[in-house]
């Protein structure tokens, strides 16, 4: 009898992209995606180590499925990601019911573990110290077919006070161009129309090769491969972030006019305490040149409010940068302290009142200039990619949803089209909102794309393909969903 799994994914884009592997090794290994609401053979806990309280979120959700397992003799229960790297030795004593527990380096593992916890009928675990086999040589389940993630590097290089990141994925380790691109014109032939290279520090690609401007030269290659329509990329560090980048965006016809640019702060004292490289003026710099190269471009940012010894006029200088840098959105986080991270020893931790009301006027204020950044895309004309998901209102209002070249939402009505996701269509904005547009006319241009033929021809299935070469199979995520960045580097 077949067996199913599920896998539920905690945090940042790498997890999604992580959890692509994970499904893609399981259905290789036999295993199905469980249908809405049955109970399945597995549950996968791919989690995340940044997220406040997420130790607490974990064993909550273990408390809750102990339960299921109980009454479904042969359920297995694995836990990988961030947390189990970080937890490794208490996972199993607080939940000795988990059947694999697995880490960041070694996800191509977890087949032989469940096997092994099954014979063996105790827990299996399996902590490596690093990266052994590169995660896009594993087999992939994708959920979409038109965007794909494709990772160019993995782990960190910065010491930010904050982050437990670089202790949980160590050491940056880069993908060779040539198999960068390889993976990329794979997923171009099988219908993948856009999509967003990613890395814990996505910009500092080539340090491991002793190449600093491979990533700018990637960008470039990027922009010789047919059929390839959209790029993006996720996260890149101040620090690293340099002229030829921009050129590169600016020039390479298929790199998107958006860029999200971690601040964390605006006070270049904080900055210090963070361990950021960088300090304001260098931020605001790198922001202008974006604007004077591309015009047009979304530029959207990370902020954390309260880090220890955080003044008011530390939180003036975050609430200034919001308003000279325009940011189109900003993912706000306020400071709680993360086990294992300088920073948690840090003296003059902030009171949980003064930080949650510095929040609260730091995001009003971020509405404020995002309503006003929307509002100058009314009337304007803009290319969606349409995406095959919908939004809350999507079935009421009788609209599509899609993604403009800047990233931005845009929920638009089809009229007379027979518009699939992974298609193009032009239309105009007659409506803004902070974190949406809206186009209540007729698209005033359609295209049907490869990427359109691709989703219409595989629906309902649901099996993996294997690639030679160590090549994904097919299948993605949605275009840059709403989400926080990756590990908020």
């Amino acid at each position: 009898m077949t067996k199913t799994y599920e896998v539920r994914t905690y945090g940042c884009q790498m997890n999604v992209h992580d959890s692509e592997r994970l499904g893609g090794l399981l259905e290789t290994d036999g295993y199905v995606r469980a249908e809405d609401g049955a109970t399945p053979d597995l549950v996968v806990f791919n989690t995340c180590a940044v997220r406040e309280n997420a130790d607490n979120k974990l064993y909550g959700n273990l408390g809750h499925i102990a339960s299921v397992k109980e009454k479904n003799p042969g359920m297995q229960i694995a836990v990988g990601g961030c947390l189990a790297q970080k937890d490794r030795d208490t996972i199993t004593k607080k939940a000795p019911y988990v059947d694999v527990v697995f880490g960041t380096h070694n996800i191509g593992s977890l087949p032989v573990l469940l096997e092994r916890a099954r014979i063996a009928e105790e827990s299996q675990v399996e902590i490596l110290e690093s990266l052994e086999v590169f995660p896009s040589t594993l087999p992939t389940k994708r959920d979409s077919v038109f965007a794909a993630w494709v990772s160019i590097s993995v782990g960190c290089n910065n010491t930010c006070t904050f982050c437990i990141v670089p202790a949980l994925r160590g050491k940056e380790k880069d993908r060779r161009p040539g198999d960068v691109l390889a993976e990329i014109k794979a997923l171009v032939a099988d219908g993948v129309v856009e999509v967003t290279l990613l890395g814990q520090n996505v910009n500092a690609y080539g340090v491991e090769f002793g190449d600093r401007q491979a990533f700018a030269k990637l960008l470039r290659a990027c922009g010789e491969i047919e059929g390839l329509e959209r790029v993006r990329f996720t996260s890149p560090h101040p620090k690293d972030f340099t002229d030829d980048v921009i050129a590169a965006m600016a020039e390479t016809h298929n790199v998107m006019p958006q860029l999200h640019m971690p601040l964390q702060s605006g006070s270049d004292r904080v900055l210090k305490a963070m361990r950021r490289s960088y300090r304001q003026d260098k931020f605001l710099g790198i922001i202008d040149r974006v604007r004077e190269a591309m015009p047009d471009a979304a530029i959207t940012t990370d902020i954390i409010v309260g880090f220890p010894g955080e003044t008011e006029e530390d939180f003036a200088a975050t609430m200034d940068v919001v308003r000279r840098a325009r940011f189109t959105s900003a993912f706000t986080f306020q400071y709680s302290k993360r086990p294992g991270t300088p920073a948690a020893e840090l003296p003059d931790q902030l009171p949980k009142e003064v930080v949650q009301e510095r929040y609260m006027r730091l995001t009003q204020v971020v509405d404020e200039v995002a309503t006003a950044e929307a509002k100058k895309q009314e009337g304007r004309v803009v290319e969606l990619l349409v995406a095959d998901h919908e939004g809350k209102k999507d079935g009421a209002t009788r609209r599509l949803t899609g993604r403009a070249r800047d990233n931005r939402l845009v929920h638009f009505v089809p009229g007379d089209h027979d518009v699939r996701p992974g298609d193009m269509v032009e239309v105009r904005v007659t409506h803004a909102a902070p974190h949406h547009l809206v186009s209540d006319d007729a698209p005033l241009a359609y295209r049907r794309t490869p990427a359109g033929d691709a989703w219409e021809s595989r629906q309902g299935r649901t099996e993996v393909r294997s690639v030679g070469l160590g090549m994904p199979t097919l299948g993605v995520p949605d275009p840059l969903p709403v989400v926080e960045s990756a590990c908020a580097i």
